[in-house]
């Protein structure tokens, strides 16, 4: 026995890798036609997946009901007419008499219905069978040939509730018209106004009670939304299916978790920040009693540093404070904060035009405004900030002429504490808290602060608050 040898195997092995990609791309390719088919909600699909089944089901009666009980209906009553047609046409070659055709014809229209008229000498015309493409035609048609056996024309498109037939007889042309009630079964239209109809109640059914499971999860994603821009949020409601209560339960259990842990670190910062401020303020006065030397402004230095730090440490905390949200302008928040940096010295730009109604905490964003002016007053000369709608939201661009951030460090200037050297080194102030800050208040939001090159050559912070 020969055993195939590593070379052998490596043309299957690629072919099975190469493989591999051509079925991962066709699956990528069918979940994303299903991504388009479906409906994007959760009600539209769970609609979708009760009502698909429903429409597969009157396709398939439909069918069945065509291919059997209607057609099998039009066949019998198509060869009760060729029937009567054919008995006439028997009593016609038994009568002696051609003055007993009239009497025939009476005992026709009385008992069958059907009105019949003989136009002697008359010839039909070589195409003789001239029948329209519907099941009612057809199935005449088919017992005329096999029942009555004589040349016919059917001509259902002249009278609108009455069908001719005219017979090629020995006599000349018998010319019977039978009603249309004759041929066709009322039946069908009641089917399709039965199978209509169920199919809108069994839908209708199906709409309420799915909108009735999917508003708890509707309200859920609400409170959740409302819970993460800040808003007080009373406790969710737990109704609907056993998996929304679940939901529901764990949302109320994660709101109480984080806002306990909020309300710990707030106090714990408050009371640390007590704890130092009275040392702090001790050695501050100790220091103003010591005679002047370049050792002690040194120390002076250093101690205000720490309490730098330690209000940066304090303003960081009160990010995520008690403050509520209230209806505030954005825009004339902005012009407040713009006139205060003015009056500090700064050189800034400011485009925003009419009134920006929106929910917000006031003091949290005038704090996330004020640290974005300060970082761009710290190292560049010139400040545009331009606030207009975009969308659902407000879009606050605050643009300098610094020397900017780099690409790959945009995202890690806004962790706690970080600070970059090449660019924005100690020296230039700050505690690396600004734009940890800012972010965290826009976050606080439903928004988002992220940071991009701005046209001015510097950077630019761009803040979407949702409204």
């Amino acid at each position: 026995m020969s055993v195939p040898s590593a070379t052998d195997a490596a043309p299957r092995d690629g072919a099975a890798r190469e493989a591999v990609p051509e079925r991962d791309a066709d699956r990528d390719l069918t979940a994303s036609l299903l991504r388009w088919v479906l409906p994007r909600s959760l009600f539209g699909r769970a609609v979708m997946i009760i009502v698909t089944p429903l429409l597969l089901l009157q396709v398939v009666a439909t069918w069945v009901f065509y291919d059997s009980h209607w057609e099998t209906v039009t066949r019998r009553l198509a060869a009760g007419v060729a029937g009567d047609i054919a008995s006439v046409v028997e009593l016609m070659q038994l009568a002696r008499d051609p003055s007993a055709y009239e009497k025939i014809f009476a005992i026709a229209r009385e008992k069958m219905q059907l009105e019949i008229e003989l136009r002697p000498d008359e010839l039909l015309p070589n195409d003789a069978v001239v029948v329209r493409e519907t099941l009612v035609d057809r199935k005449l048609a088919n017992a005329l040939t096999d029942i009555v056996q004589r040349p016919f024309r059917i001509d259902s498109r002249s009278l609108e509730k009455q069908i001719e037939v005219h017979l090629q007889l020995p006599q000349g042309v018998l010319r019977v018209i039978a009603p249309r009630r004759r041929l066709f079964s009322s039946t069908t239209y009641v089917f399709i106004l039965w199978m209509v109809g169920t199919s809108l109640a069994l839908f209708a059914v199906a709409a309420l009670f799915m909108r009735s499971q999917v508003r708890p999860i509707r309200r859920l994603a609400a409170a959740a939304d409302a819970f993460g821009k800040g808003h007080n949020v009373p406790d969710f409601k737990l109704e609907g299916a056993d998996e929304v209560r679940q939901a529901g339960a764990a949302f109320n259990q994660m709101r109480e978790r984080i806002q306990r842990q909020i309300t710990q670190r707030t106090e714990m910062l408050a009371g640390v920040s007590h704890d130092l401020r009275t040392p702090l303020t001790r050695m501050k006065l100790e220091l103003a009693m010591l005679p002047n030397t370049s050792e002690l402004a040194e120390l002076k230095a250093d101690v205000a540093e720490m309490e730098k730090m330690v209000e940066g440490y304090l303003a960081f905390a009160r990010g995520e404070g008690t403050e509520q949200p209230e209806p505030a302008d954005l825009g004339r928040l902005l012009r407040d904060v713009v006139t205060n940096a003015a009056r500090e010295g700064a050189i800034i730009e400011l485009k925003a035009e009419g009134p920006m109604p929106v929910n917000i905490r006031p003091d949290a964003m005038r704090r996330c405004l004020t640290n974005l002016i300060a970082n761009a007053r710290r190292h560049a000369r010139r400040i545009a900030i331009e606030a207009d709608y975009n969308g659902s939201a407000i879009e606050v661009l605050v643009d300098d002429d610094g020397p900017g951030i780099p690409p790959a460090m945009r995202e890690e200037v806004f962790k706690p504490f970080f600070r970059l050297d090449s660019s924005r080194n100690p020296a230039t102030g700050g505690i690396g808290l600004g734009l940890t800050i800012a972010r965290d208040v826009m976050r606080g939001h439903g928004g988002e602060l992220t940071l991009a090159q701005s046209p001015l050559g510097g950077l630019r912070a761009v803040m979407r608050l949702p409204v």
